[in-house]
């Protein structure tokens, strides 16, 4: 398959078309259900303060989860080239937010995501998007690393993949254990870097500075 360039311009946008696309029923149902979480929790949704805050946090959800209506791999699919480049390439640094399924408070990090090519690369912007596809979405932090992980490997089919995650959970800094400094890290390795010396330069390159 060719890609134009209006292919590609229209399909840069594809990723984040629906971000500030509401459906209004939902917005509905879940604002309501704020409404009486508010009243549960001892507050008077009628106040001025809170008049619009069901809304609003129906209005975030959507927002906050909206990688369930992106396609990942079709992320990728959209620019993919033949290439005949065989060394490692890192995109690192990849800001995250998440929700963590459990207690729906948010946790935040970085990814390192890499992969060694075999034949094909994809456009550097979508290894991002594919991050941020399955972080949008209710998570634990090993499963969205395995699943950035998988969605690369399955769909470029290169010779490895590495994706490293290092996050802070509010769940464990607001509540519960209360540890304001502690960092989850998390990893998932195919192919190539599961030898110990790939592994390690990855490693290197992307604490490096």
């Amino acid at each position: 398959m060719v890609l134009t360039r209006k292919m590609l311009e229209e399909n840069e946008m594809d990723g984040y078309a629906k971000i500030d696309q509401y459906n209004p029923a939902a917005v509905r149902r879940i604002a309501e259900k704020y409404r009486t979480i508010l009243k549960d929790i001892g507050e008077d949704p009628d106040r001025e303060g809170l008049q619009k805050t069901p809304e609003r946090v129906a209005k975030a959800l959507q927002f906050l989860t909206h990688g369930y209506d992106l396609d990942p791999p079709e992320i990728l699919r959209s620019a993919m080239f033949q290439e005949e480049y065989q060394q490692m390439v890192i995109v690192k640094d990849i800001e995250i937010y998440s929700l963590c399924e459990h207690h729906l408070l948010p946790f935040f990090g970085k990814a390192h995501v890499a992969y060694i090519p075999n034949g094909r690369i994809v456009g550097l912007s979508k290894i991002p998007r594919v991050v941020d596809a399955y972080a949008r979405r209710l998570q634990v932090q090993e499963r969205l690393t395995v699943e950035i992980r998988n969605c690369i490997d399955q769909t470029l089919e290169p010779q490895g993949v590495a994706v490293v995650i290092e996050a802070q959970h509010l769940c464990m800094v607001m509540r519960g254990i209360q540890k304001q400094h502690s960092v989850a890290t998390t990893s998932a390795f195919t192919g190539e870097f599961n030898s110990d010396k790939t592994r390690a330069e990855f490693m290197r390159l992307i604490t490096r500075g």
